[in-house]
Order: structure tokens, then sequence, then C-alpha cells
């Protein structure tokens, strides 16, 4: 202090929007942002999922305009989720050429596939009768079916051709089983997909945050996955999963949820060396839409603050289901 007044006035780098953007330290663009959508068999219109206001499942057709409309924003990706009619204990219709994913796969890959990245998650979650993400095998002690971890590396790696060979350009593993980025590698690279990316969601935690997304995908699931996804409580362990996955091959390393894991995000980002994307997930997206609705907060501010939050954190893309309406924000802002 210079007698009563401060020496360092750090409002100054605050005074004007000019010098605010000049002084900002962290970027929100369309080009970061990933779209999730999702395509359900035998709908010819799309519907709307009811604790998920303004996100749809899609028909084919409706699916190919989405993503064009997100293509024309400007968005990094789009993240293709599969909802089939018919499922089965293995979840049958994942590898098969003519299930619903894969054919909106090379749908939208034929539209878009050079102006975005098309992307596909890859677990079997949404294509089980049990709704697990993977084949169950014997029932522990107490009863409760078991996921049989290698049995199921075989479904993914099953998976994991018939997507790439639909065009994906990127798959999401999801399902959380050890060895998982290294059986897909392997298997790709064989048989000639050695371009195809793999985004390991590796610090995935069993949160409170995915309700909204099992109606999305009419998950049949009873129970829980807390066998295999990360026990919330536990930072250290989302690091060394990111770090196994980086070491097995992985291309870029996902945290989810986000904005709960904010300090995993963190760590994961100084931890690796890949690139580090985080999933904005279901619940974290109707919070807020339903406290707009009831106009506790103002929706526009919410959604680009919590979006650069994860940014800050160390994202270097974000999945969000605001991501084609966020890109048109950011081009008014």
């Amino acid at each position: 202090m210079t007698g009563s007044f401060p020496d360092a006035r750090l409002r100054r780098l605050r005074q004007s929007p000019a010098v605010r953007n000049l002084a900002r330290e962290t970027d929100l663009l369309p080009r970061q942002l990933v779209q999730p959508l999702f395509v359900r068999e035998g709908i010819t219109e799309p519907t709307p999922i009811g604790s998920m206001p303004g996100v749809l499942q899609h028909s084919l057709d409706s699916l190919r305009r989405a993503s064009v409309d997100a293509a024309a924003a400007g968005v990094g990706g789009i993240m293709l989720f599969g909802v089939p009619a018919v499922r089965d204990p293995l979840g049958s219709g994942a590898d098969d050429p003519q299930g619903i994913l894969n054919l909106a796969t090379a749908a939208v890959a034929s539209e878009v596939g050079t102006a975005l990245v098309v992307q596909t998650d890859l677990c079997l979650d949404e294509f089980t009768d049990h709704g697990h993400c993977g084949v169950l095998g014997a029932p522990d002690a107490s009863g409760t079916p078991t996921v049989d971890n290698d049995a199921t590396l075989e479904r993914y790696v099953a998976m994991a051709l018939a997507q790439a060979e639909a065009g994906s350009q990127l798959l999401g593993l999801s399902g959380m089983m050890d060895g998982q980025v290294a059986a897909v590698r392997h298997a790709l690279d064989a048989a000639g997909h050695t371009q195809t990316l793999l985004l390991a969601y590796a610090a995935k935690y069993a949160s409170a945050f995915y309700g909204p997304f099992r109606e999305a995908v009419d998950s049949q699931l009873s129970g829980d996955r807390r066998t295999y996804q990360l026990d919330p409580a536990n930072r250290r362990e989302g690091v060394r999963e990111a770090l196994f996955d980086e070491a097995e091959g992985a291309d870029i390393v996902m945290v989810k949820p986000a904005m709960s894991f904010l300090d995993v995000l963190r760590e994961v980002r100084d931890a690796v060396s890949i690139p580090v994307w985080a999933y904005q997930v279901s619940g974290e997206y109707a919070m807020i839409e339903a406290a707009a609705a009831n106009g506790w907060i103002d929706r526009r501010g919410a959604v680009l603050e919590s979006l650069l939050s994860i940014r800050r954190a160390g994202a270097d893309a974000v999945l969000t289901y605001w991501a084609t309406e966020a890109a048109g924000l950011l081009r008014d802002r």
C-alpha cells in the first residue's frame, strides 16, 4: 500500500469487455464441444425425452438433420447412442451390421463425416436385456449377478470392428472393463483400422447424475454398476485408471461426470500427456434446465458458465447436450 491506496489494482483487468477479453485465461469455442445424439430403432419421428427437455430420441432421418445442424454450428463432433427395439443377454444388436447404431453411423458418416468427428458409444448397456455394460457371469455369494470382464472384452472387440466398418472415426469405450483399451486397439490394428481413434472413459464414476440418461436409452438396468464403475469417493483411483488407459493405447481419456468431479479432471489433465475430455452428463443438464424453467437461474449464463468451468478445470473438449445450441450462443456473444 502507498498511503491509503493499493499499489496493485486488480480491477484494472476487468474494466471493460475489451480488456476482459484480452485478459481471459480460458477459451470456450464451438470446436471444443461434442454433441451426444440418441437414435431409436422403429420410430419415424423424433421422440422427446421427458427428463431432458430439448433432447430427443431421433429417427434415422431426424438424426441426419441433427448431425447437419451440429456440423453447421461448428461443433467438433457427435457421439451416437443406439436404442434397439430388441435386446438379449449378449447385446447381439451391438455388433450387427444392420443394428440401429451401426446403420445410423454409416448414414451420418456419409452425411457429415468430413465436417466433424463421427463418434460412437462402445458399450453393451443399451443392447442387453439386463442393462449391464457387459456379459453376465455367475452370481456372487449373495446371488447378485456379476459382469464377466473377459467375456465382455470379446463382445467389445466385435462391437469395435462393426463400428469401425460402419464409419465411426472415434470409439467411446465407456464400459469400464479392465483391459478394454488394449483389447480393442489390438483388434482394430489387426483388422487394418489403425486410424480409428479410441476415447477411453477412464475415470467413469458410479454417479447419481446418470438418471435421465437411462430414460434416454430405455435402460433395462436393475441394481447398480458399482462393481465396475468408480467409487465417487476415490480421486487417486481415477488418475490411476487414466494412466492405465494411456499406457494401453488410448488416444484420449475421459472423466465422467464433469462438474462434480472437477478435482479429478484437473489431476488427470496434469497426469497424462494425451487429450482429456469430460462428459457433462444428463443429470447436470437436467438440473440446470429445471432451475431455469422455474426462473431460479439465468439459463444462458448457467449453460455457458458450466461449460467454461469444465474447460477451466482442464478438459480439452466437453461432451454436452447443449453442444449445438451453445455453439450458437458463443457465436452470438
